[in-house]
C-alpha cells in the first residue's frame, strides 16, 4: 500500500551538479539568467555552485562571483557544496551563501578515494570533525548522505548493510554530539538503483531511525531515475534532489558518458507528483522554460521528457 507524502520538496542541484560535468565551461551571464528563472518557479533552494579545486573543476571556479551577482528571491535558499575545511571557510567569506551543512560518507572506497583523495574510513573520521566545525560556527547540520547507495561504477554492487553501517554512524555521531538528526539521504551517485531496492532500503532506514526524515538523492544514468522516485514516494520521502533538463553527474563516478549520467529530471519529477495529486509549490510552466533555457545553453538536445512535451492542463482546459 502507498504512502505518498502529501507535499513534496524539491532541490535543484542543475547550476552546480548540472555543469560541473560538462566538458565546456559556459558564460557566466548564461547560467546567471538560469539561476534568476528557476529562483521564479517555486524552487525553495537552489545549489549554485561548489566551492572545490578549480584545477579539478574548473567548471566551478567562478562559484563566488555567480554568488555576487544573481538575483535573490525572499525565501530562496541559496546554496553551495563543498568537500574539505576549505571549501566550507570559502562558502562563510563568499557573499551571502545559504549555509546548509551536511555530512558525507562514501561505503566505495574506490569512489572516495576518487572523489576526495580520501578513504571511507578516512571521510568517516573527518565528519565527526566537520560536526564540531559546524558548531563552532553555530550551523546545525542539515543533511547527511550516503553515497553509491546501490552499487558503484568502481566497486560493483554494494550491501545494503554496508549502507545502513553509515546511517548507524551518523544517527551515533548525533546523539554523542546532541545535536538533531538531520535529514537521511539515500545517493543513488551512479544510477544503480531500482525500484524494488529503493523500497527495501528505504523500508530498514525507516526501521532503524523511525522519525528521521528520509531524502533522496536520484540519478538517471540507467533510465530508472523516475521509477526510483515514484518508489520513494511510495514510502513516504518527501525530498528530492534533482537537476533541471536531467543535467548532472559526478566527474569522478567512471560514468561512460556525461550525458547519461544525469539527475533525475526536475520537471519530469515535479509534473509526476502533480498527477499523483502531491503538492510541491512549484510552477510547472515556469519550470519547462528554465529547463528549454538549459538545453539552449548546453546548444544539444537534454534529457527531460516533459520540458518537450509539456504538461497535461492545456489539453484538459481544451477537451
Amino acid at each position: 500500500m502507498s504512502d505518498f507524502p502529501k507535499f513534496v520538496e524539491f532541490r535543484e542541484e542543475g547550476p552546480r551538479e548540472g555543469f560541473q560535468i560538462e566538458k565546456e565551461i559556459y558564460p557566466i551571464e548564461e547560467r546567471i539568467e538560469l539561476i534568476d528563472m528557476l529562483s521564479d518557479t517555486g524552487l525553495k533552494r537552489i545549489q549554485v555552485g561548489s566551492f572545490v579545486s578549480p584545477q579539478y573543476v574548473p567548471q566551478m571556479a567562478d562559484t563566488g562571483l555567480l554568488f555576487q551577482r544573481i538575483k535573490r528571491v525572499p525565501g530562496v535558499k541559496y546554496t553551495t557544496l563543498w568537500l574539505n575545511d576549505r571549501g566550507f571557510r570559502k562558502a562563510l567569506t563568499a557573499h551571502e551563501v545559504d549555509i546548509d551543512p551536511r555530512l558525507l560518507f562514501y561505503p566505495s572506497d574506490a569512489f572516495s578515494r576518487s572523489n576526495n583523495n580520501a578513504s571511507s574510513m578516512e571521510m568517516r573520521d573527518k565528519q565527526s570533525e566537520w560536526v564540531k566545525l559546524y558548531k563552532e560556527e553555530g550551523y546545525t547540520v542539515d543533511t547527511a548522505y550516503v553515497m553509491t547507495a546501490f552499487g558503484c561504477n568502481y566497486e560493483g554492487d554494494i550491501p545494503q548493510e554496508r549502507i545502513l553501517d553509515d546511517f548507524r554512524f551518523v544517527l551515533d555521531l548525533c546523539a554523542e554530539e546532541k545535536i538533531p538528526v538531520p535529514i537521511l539521504v539515500v545517493a543513488d551517485t551512479m544510477g544503480w538503483g531500482n525500484p524494488e531496492a529503493v523500497k527495501r532500503m528505504i523500508g530498514s532506514l525507516r526501521e532503524m531511525a523511525p522519525d528521521a526524515r528520509i531524502g533522496m538523492h536520484i540519478h538517471d544514468t540507467r533510465g530508472l531515475g523516475i521509477a526510483n522516485l515514484h518508489a520513494a514516494l511510495s514510502m513516504g520521502v518527501d525530498m528530492f534532489e534533482s537537476s533541471i533538463a536531467g543535467l548532472g553527474g559526478c566527474p569522478f563516478a567512471g560514468h561512460g558518458h556525461a550525458r547519461a549520467a544525469g539527475n533525475v529530471c526536475t520537471e519530469d519529477a515535479v509534473f509526476l507528483c502533480h498527477e499523483l495529486g502531491i503538492e510541491t509549490g512549484i510552477d510547472l510552466d515556469k519550470l519547462i522554460a528554465a529547463a528549454l533555457k538549459t538545453e539552449q545553453i548546453i546548444g544539444a538536445p537534454l534529457m527531460g521528457r516533459v520540458m518537450h512535451s509539456g504538461g497535461l492542463d492545456k489539453y484538459r482546459k481544451a477537451s
